[in-house]
């Protein structure tokens, strides 16, 4: 039975509408790419900004789910940054048809591919993969930004898997349509002529293995840019480029009509339908979420804000109550959702329970509700408010091992499209049990208040501090109260600052940070793009007989 909770609505509301807010602030200056100026040079060559091209080439009733708008925040300052990692990447709908968009941005560092670039083209094209959806390149790109292609070029995860990616959409039948509107250059040419079908604008656009000052390097010939890969030499010369356009508009009305004529696939069948509103407006979600992460709340209520009203059927509601599993609706799609319940709760065995961790009994349950989820074909998701899994000897001496490899095993081996919110805390183990960025979710998201760490922030900082006041203890130092207070905030302000949802998505670790508002569009959009793919039959693992 869970504890009455009293919960200071007003404070609750306030300070997760400044985090939102701080967090548009950020975003809007991320979208200026490499500045106003910047932009402004992009413009008056002709050319469309890469988020204006994205903007013209979506559906106007299509509303874009950008993933990776915070790649590379705040890293790479030594050269300037890189805003969103110099790509715009997301799902929208282009003809009617969800699509996935990468778009060089050539405002920042000419679109050069820095180590996060490559990893954000990788996760794209690995949404394509996994969803069977049709991908389109809007190429305007410099190529490898060579003072650090030591991390971009040779390894598994670097520039070159890109192309394989081209090679294994191909063979798997997944349409790729590539528009050269800026910049191709080297081993980037590959990508649009390994795509299906390539474009390129007049005048702007050139693709070719060695520019003009390398050809002149290599082999003494001198040539102009034009002539040795602009749009009439590839299209009408080469013939490696299918379609020459006049300029960017032109261009991308050309893939909204190539799209348009591209056949349906089936479905992988996951049930809907008609949408019914939640219970609760989705802002009541600031309400209900605790400003003071410590503190408990209603997931149940919580819930209400998220899924269609009268959707909620409870899995086994008085067992493992430290994790709530049931079946609802989201937008009229069927879905299995795991959540973590931050309640304090006392068991049919009167033991009390703390909320937030995962105890044998709630892992046992979230196993079963998972299989069972694979068994119905029914998307699973996950909303993390997780400490991690109970610790102590009751625990140890009850199996919390083998019951917590029962549900990460579970989780592994589910074939089921599962989406991942970050609503607070997603610590240790916790953070495996429930799907995080190791576990393939389609999509994981982060709210203003979500923690991905190894363990929360003042245990960690303390079990530091310890250890490093032990090691100047064995060299015969003896650090007095002061020094060791300082110590803890030294290592609590590193701590804080890498458990913060910006480092998480900076590190392409969540796809991104959304307002709480949004989660629902954001589950929904998940869905519908899982449903253009397949899934796997479930196969049960020893662990989790």
């Amino acid at each position: 039975m869970a504890k009455k909770i009293n919960i200071d609505h007003s404070k609750n509301e306030d300070e997760m509408k400044l985090s939102v807010s701080a967090m548009k602030r950020k975003l809007e200056k991320v979208m200026l790419g490499g500045g106003e100026k910047k932009l402004e040079k992009q413009r008056a060559k002709g050319k469309m900004t890469a988020r204006e091209r994205v903007t013209y080439l979506i559906d106007d009733d299509s509303e874009f789910m950008e993933i990776g708008a915070f790649a590379a925040y705040d890293m790479y300052q030594e050269v300037g940054g890189a805003a969103s990692a110099g790509v715009v990447t997301g799902l929208g709908h282009i003809s009617g048809r969800l699509c996935v968009v990468v778009a060089n941005d050539a405002s920042v560092k000419a679109g050069a591919w820095f180590p996060m670039t490559a990893k954000k083209n990788l996760r794209a094209q690995e949404i394509a993969i996994e969803n069977r959806l049709p991908i389109v390149y809007l190429v305007d790109s410099a190529g490898v930004f060579l003072p650090m292609q030591n991390e971009v070029f040779a390894d598994k995860e670097h520039f070159g898997r890109t192309f394989r990616n081209n090679a294994v959409m191909s063979s798997m039948g997944i349409p790729q349509i590539a528009a050269i509107m800026g910049s191709c250059v080297a081993g980037g040419a590959y990508l649009p002529i390994m795509s299906d079908e390539a474009l390129i604008v007049e005048g702007t656009g050139s693709i070719f293995l060695a520019g003009p000052y390398l050809v002149k390097a290599a082999i003494g010939e001198d040539v102009d840019k034009e002539t040795l890969g602009g749009a009439h030499t590839q299209t009408a010369i080469s013939g490696d480029v299918d379609y020459k356009c006049k300029d960017d508009k032109e261009c991308l009305d050309t893939i909204k009509d190539l799209i348009s004529k591209t056949g349906e696939r089936d479905k992988a069948g996951f049930d809907r339908i008609k949408s019914i509103k939640p219970e609760y407006a989705e802002e009541k979600i600031y309400q209900l979420f605790p400003a003071d992460r410590a503190k408990p709340y209603d997931t149940r209520e919580l819930l209400k804000t998220l899924i269609d009203k009268d959707s909620w059927t409870e899995y086994k509601e008085e067992y493992g109550q430290t994790i709530l599993c049931g079946y609802a609706r989201i937008d009229g799609w069927s879905v299995g959702i795991v959540v973590n319940n931050r309640q304090v709760v006392k068991t049919a065995k009167k033991e009390m329970q703390f909320g937030g961790v995962i105890y044998s009994d709630s892992a046992d349950k979230a196993a079963r509700f998972i299989m069972n989820c694979n068994q119905k074909k029914i998307p699973l998701v996950f909303l993390h408010d997780v400490s991690g899994f109970m610790v102590g000897s009751r625990s140890e001496h009850g199996g919390i091992i083998k019951d917590g490899a029962k549900m990460v095993s579970a989780v592994s081996n589910s074939t089921v499209p599962k989406i991942s919110i970050v609503l607070g805390n997603s610590y240790g183990a916790g953070n495996y049990a429930m799907c995080g960025k190791a576990y393939d979710p389609r999509f994981i998201y982060s709210w203003p208040s979500g923690r991905i760490a190894v363990m929360g922030g003042k245990q960690a900082a303390k079990v530091l501090m310890q250890i490093q006041v032990a090691s100047m203890k064995a060299r015969g130092e003896e650090p007095t109260e002061k020094e060791q207070n300082e110590i803890l905030e030294r290592i609590s302000a590193k701590y804080e600052a890498e458990t913060s949802p910006y480092y998480a998505a900076a590190r392409l670790w969540t796809d991104g940070i959304i307002d709480p508002g949004k989660t629902r569009f954001t589950i929904s959009r998940a869905i519908e793009a899982a449903n253009h793919g397949v899934v796997e039959k479930f196969n049960v693992g020893v662990i989790q007989t």
